[in-house]
């Protein structure tokens, strides 16, 4: 069994860039007259697996684009993998193993192998259990798993009884190609008879006469979920389903995929959203590894000890340690004294053709982190487009004199590398502490040299969240941090914002809907109410306590703190402690 492997990633490797093949010119095998890296058929260079040595990491260290890894699997590792994309490409090892009458989350960083493991149960692709060029049926994986449930499971999607529906993460791709209205195209794929129901737990009613060109990310989520949820099907996989959702929807969203599981039918789920992927959950498997290298799915376990496990970086079950920290959910306290203020803004009003939002008084103080929260189509971006001048308040005049950074929804990727970039817009990303908290911590050092275009949703978020905070400015707002971004990355997200505004005796307005997160980050809060698309109000600012508490009591759950993690969690609906806090009117946990 091999405990070592060597990955090339073929999308950072750029052998014009390096000067023409540094790690084949710089290898110490190759100059012994071995070929431990070639130029491989791909015009990029390619390792030889079973030449190349852990002992020397001459290639890994130089190449410019962090594009060479060379690793050592777990001791504890004895499984054959279950797919390889390359000779010198990700591994994938295990794979999840649904239930009927049960939803199945799954756990991991991105570019470990989540996607890759659904789309091989969901027979999109062919598993070679590790032999690149060489066709494997599906007898062979059966003989891989005899003896297990996975082999049963296996079984039975041979003889054709399972039935699969398939969300993809990128929905936006798929639906892109679609055309007519929302309504037309549900209608077409409703094998269950069930539109009229699903519309309505989806809130689609709203958008079902529009066309599918038209619709936002948030809209074209909740149409391929109900598109997936209409099929008739008793396997159904959710990839990323509160991705681009606001926080009422990802609870409805939750309920609906809840509901789908029962004797007949199995769910399987990947999320980041920690409160959703526990809400949702019956079991849990983690998928642990080093991104873009290989993957490994755990064995099952309850969801709150997975989370916690995942949290922990240790699997006691097989002594493996994934990570070389915890990710702790420090509650933070709460700040009762005073800081200077820094901003503040007046009533402010806007009418757009079928829109108006108005804004209350509110103020920022140095040091202080303001969250905003709330249904899509309320006017927060809005509210942030004008505080940046942007947009022109109809009523209300903010003080130009305050330079205000601003990260938008929306990314748009740069030409070139990340490293120019920087140096056109970040003037400070060569400074030292500036390396040492925001580069490092976001690990953006290790993507320096790549090419913006290549980059992930998430590695292009963080991008933009250095350069806003490279900025001088007196505000920094950012509109959804969290898009794209897998759980670590997203309290590491918060610790750098929160630091650097206590730091720099600056503040930061955020938006966000993953409710953990504004947890984390959050000193005080605005959550905005109203009619979606017609009407937005403010309430607040209100303390971090209050906002929760009323952010909690409009979605209609309860939260807890975990005894052992320290992280929020919901509270099974009617349970007793769920009982308690809604008599006392205490939805945000004490």
């Amino acid at each position: 069994m091999v405990k070592r492997i060597a990955v090339i990633d073929k999308e950072k490797c750029n052998p014009i860039a390096c000067g023409d093949f540094l790690c084949i010119r710089m290898c110490p095998l190759n100059r012994a007259g071995k070929e431990a890296i070639v130029k491989g058929p791909d015009g990029k260079a390619q390792i030889n697996e079973d030449i190349a040595t852990d002992a020397c990491q001459v290639c890994v260290n130089i190449c410019p684009f962090g594009a060479i890894h060379m690793v050592k699997l777990p001791e504890q590792l004895t499984q054959r993998p279950v797919h390889r994309f390359g000779k010198d490409s990700f591994v994938l090892y295990n794979l999840p193993l649904p239930s009927f009458g049960t939803v199945l989350g799954i756990i991991g960083r991105n570019g470990i192998g989540k996607s890759t493991a659904l789309k091989i149960l969901a027979g999109a692709l062919q598993p070679n259990l590790g032999d690149v060029g060489v066709e494997h049926t599906m007898d062979d994986l059966m003989k891989m798993y005899k003896g297990t449930e996975m082999q049963k499971f296996l079984e039975k999607i041979k003889d054709g009884e399972i039935k699969l529906a398939y969300k993809p993460q990128a929905v936006d791709v798929i639906l892109r190609q679609a055309q007519g209205k929302v309504k037309d195209l549900l209608k077409k794929v409703d094998q269950r008879g069930k539109l009229n129901e699903v519309i309505e737990a989806l809130d689609i009613q709203q958008i079902q006469d529009r066309e599918m060109s038209q619709l936002s990310g948030g809209e074209q989520q909740r149409v391929a979920i109900a598109a997936t949820v209409l099929k008739d099907a008793n396997l159904y996989f959710f990839d990323e389903p509160a991705s681009f959702l606001d926080i009422t929807s990802r609870i409805k969203v939750a309920k609906l995929i809840r509901s789908l599981a029962d004797a007949n039918h199995a769910v399987v789920v990947i999320e980041h959203d920690l409160a959703t992927l526990d809400y949702i959950s019956d079991q849990l498997q983690i998928l642990y590894g080093e991104p873009a290298v290989y993957g490994i799915l755990s064995q099952l376990k309850q969801v709150r000890r997975g989370i916690n496990e995942y949290l922990d970086g240790y699997l006691p079950d097989d002594n493996i340690k994934f990570r070389n920290y915890k990710i702790v959910f420090n509650k933070g306290i709460e700040k009762t004294e005073k800081q200077p203020v820094l901003f503040d803004w007046p009533e402010l009003e806007k009418k757009f053709a079928s829109f108006h939002i108005k804004i209350t008084p509110g103020e920022l103080q140095q040091g202080n982190v303001l969250t905003i929260t709330g249904s899509n189509g309320l006017g927060k971006t809005t509210f942030l487009k004008m505080l940046a001048g942007i947009i022109k308040p109809d009523k209300g005049k903010l003080d130009s004199k305050i330079k205000i950074a601003y990260k938008p929804q929306d990314l748009a990727p740069e030409a070139g590398t990340v490293k120019e970039w920087l140096d056109r817009v970040a003037k400070h990303h060569d400074n030292g502490w500036f390396k040492q908290n925001i580069l490092e911590k976001l690990n953006l050092q290790s993507i320096i040299n790549n090419n913006i275009s290549q980059l992930s949703g998430g590695e292009l978020q963080k991008v933009y969240i250095a350069i806003t905070l490279s900025l001088k400015a007196e505000v920094y707002a950012f509109d959804e941090p969290s898009a794209f971004i897998d759980v670590e990355d997203r309290l590491k997200v918060a610790e750098v914002i929160k630091d650097f505004m206590t730091k720099n005796d600056t503040c930061a307005i955020v938006v966000d809907h993953d409710v953990q997160f504004l947890d984390y980050i959050g000193d005080a809060m605005l959550v905005f109410k109203g009619t979606p698309g017609k009407e937005g109000v403010v309430m607040g600012p209100l303390t971090k306590k209050e906002g929760m508490n009323e952010v909690l009591k409009m979605l209609g759950i309860t939260y807890r703190m975990d005894k052992e993690t320290k992280r929020p969690r919901i509270n099974k609906p009617g349970s007793q402690l769920d009982q308690e806090q809604r008599k006392k009117n205490q939805y945000y946990y004490v």
